[in-house]
């Protein structure tokens, strides 16, 4: 059928008219597309920074993901944060939660510097502290692995604004989104205690506060990861140490079923006394031990409601448990770090209370009752090196490791040049009675090998061979690199943690990192941190952590992959 001419030019300057109006023609300016560090949560807009210049990716920090734990929520359950209006700046961390001040603590101004040392043994941080911290790479790629990272400090110390932990250097290496977290310490993220306990919420009762705000956060991570890049569904957890040891408490949790894919734990363990062998250390014990009525009891005292111990039950007597809870409640964050210094409660960490966590989780692994998901674990060879003062666990005949304190140690590692020439010896930092370290049986390097086997390697053994009788996608690796400036490669050399600045690609500033990074053995730690940050990487990805740049074919447990080098290169190698 023919149109009119006329007819036919009107129709396509209507549709023209309609074209334009839809794409924003017609004089009207075209849709302002928000900057990349412009994004939108479950909880409101955030905005961050864009680094994309100088370190090729985009960062949000101080995201909260709970109300802060405070007055009543102390003690309690993480609550979902409220939500804001207009946009939150998102450019600078949240607080460390609160803790007192130790070697890997934030000091009094929430970063690296130098009132670390001078805050040594004294409150920092604060209970207003749950929130997160995301890096992505500085492109619009979407459907990102997400790697989240939960730190080590014993459950009483650390803060995801240590250096150590920036997540730029693994997000970008990585082509992922990493995120990072505080979660509550000490007492105050984990204490078993019957007058806090209500009856109306066995995960509340559970004590496992800590544990609780990690899940917490991994919730917020499956509501908002899509916003930031990342696949929801492709979700490694990470930790170190105390972390490590949270996040194996995870595995065993029904609490976080669904939440993570894969668990990347690295030098700790969750084994009991009773799954190990005689003179090994635990990384758990049974809930029987928490420390909740020690901590009770020294409040009371230090608020002059009692003189004693006999003295506190005879006042307990008269109160009901909510006049006891709200008594709790009602004592500040300080004078609670207080007394876990004057009573000596400083141990915490995961309570096997049979509702957030297994009795025993060796056993539930090894029944099959877990979230069963791919595992990449790693230990240093020379763990104990970083933990002079359990010797004297050895027996009483071995007194601490190191002569110099913790504020001289800090200030010889604050202002060691790792560049310059130094007169600076195992010996001005070693006890005696383990100098040279390289003699044989009595030397630092051996005894503390006993240490390592003590505290680290049964408990790898434990709990890798558990899990290997329900699944076989578990790699292990173990960190050799020793190529630190003199003396640090003798006391400390692959000591607890001096693999993080390698998983990480940071190597400072951090208290660790004039230990580590010299001119001199640059090219081979770059090197080695590449391969390391690639099998994270793969690992990541796809849940194996082999790469074709490894130049060998990493083994499933119990088969182990060494990573070390030289000044120059990469050195990596497999054992059976």
């Amino acid at each position: 059928m023919k149109i009119k001419t006329s007819v036919y030019t009107a129709l396509c300057a209507g549709a023209l008219g309609m074209l334009l109006a839809a794409c924003g023609g017609g004089g009207d300016k075209t849709p302002e597309v928000p900057a990349p560090e412009v994004r939108q949560t479950s909880l409101g807009t955030v905005t961050g920074r864009n680094d994309a210049a100088s370190n090729g990716t985009y960062a949000w920090k101080g995201i909260p993901y709970a109300q802060p734990p405070v007055a009543a929520l102390r003690w309690k359950a993480p609550q979902a944060p409220a939500s804001w209006t207009g946009s939150r700046d998102a450019t600078r961390f949240g607080n460390a939660c609160l803790q007192n001040g130790r070697l890997y603590g934030p000091g009094s101004n929430n970063r690296y510097d130098t009132t670390i040392g001078t805050t040594l043994g004294t409150p920092v941080g604060h209970e207003d502290c749950l929130t997160l911290n995301v890096w992505r790479p500085a492109n619009d790629t979407t459907g990102l692995p997400v790697i989240v990272f939960v730190h080590g400090g014993s459950n009483i110390t650390g803060y995801t604004a240590d250096p150590l932990y920036d997540g730029a250097a693994l997000a970008r290496s990585a082509n992922a989104v990493v995120v990072t977290m505080n979660y509550r310490l000490g007492v105050l993220g984990f204490l078993n205690l019957p007058p806090l306990k209500t009856g109306l919420d066995a995960l509340e009762d559970s004590g496992n506060f800590a544990l609780l705000d990690i899940v917490q956060a991994l919730k917020f991570v499956q509501q908002n990861m899509g916003s930031f890049g990342g696949n929801k569904d492709n979700v490694t957890l990470m930790g170190h140490s105390a972390g490590a040891t949270n996040i194996w408490a995870l595995m065993a949790s029904p609490s976080a079923a669904g939440l993570f894919h894969k668990i990347v734990p690295l030098s700790g363990g969750i084994s009991l006394a009773s799954n190990l062998p005689a003179n090994t250390i635990p990384s758990l014990t049974p809930a029987t031990t928490a420390q909740g009525n020690g901590l009770l009891a020294g409040l009371v005292i230090a608020a002059g409601l009692a003189t004693d111990d006999a003295g506190v039950q005879a006042w307990l007597a008269t109160q009901s448990t909510a006049q006891v809870a709200a008594f709790l409640r009602a004592q500040s964050g300080n004078e609670v770090l207080r007394t876990v210094l004057a009573r000596t409660l400083g141990g915490s960490g995961p309570i096997p209370d049979g509702t957030v966590l297994p009795l025993d989780p060796i056993a539930a692994f090894s029944a099959g009752h877990y979230n069963k998901v791919p595992v990449l674990a790693g230990t240093t060879l020379e763990e104990g090196k970083l933990f002079p003062g359990f010797l004297p666990l050895l027996g009483a005949a071995f007194p601490p490791g190191f002569t110099v304190n913790d504020a001289q140690l800090f200030t010889l590692l604050h202002d060691f040049n790792p560049d310059a020439p130094t007169t600076l010896t195992e010996g001005d930092i070693l006890n005696p009675a383990y100098v040279p370290s390289t003699t044989p049986g009595t030397g630092w390097t051996a005894l503390t090998g006993v240490l390592t086997n003590a505290s680290f390697t049964v408990g790898r053994d434990n709990v890798l061979n558990a899990l290997r009788t329900q699944q076989s996608d578990i790699w292990y690796y173990r960190f050799d690199w020793a190529q630190n400036p003199a003396p640090w490669n003798t006391v400390y050399g692959a000591a607890h943690g001096f693999d993080l600045p390698f998983v990480f690609g940071n190597f400072g500033p951090s208290l660790l990192a004039n230990a580590i990074g010299s001119g001199a053995n640059r090219p081979g730690r770059e090197a080695l941190a590449g391969h390391m940050m690639a099998s994270l990487a793969s690992f990541a990805r796809t849940g194996n952590p082999n790469h074709t740049a490894l130049g060998t074919t990493w083994p499933a447990w119990p088969g182990q992959l060494h990573f070390n080098g030289s000044l120059t290169q990469a050195q990596i190698s497999t054992a059976p």
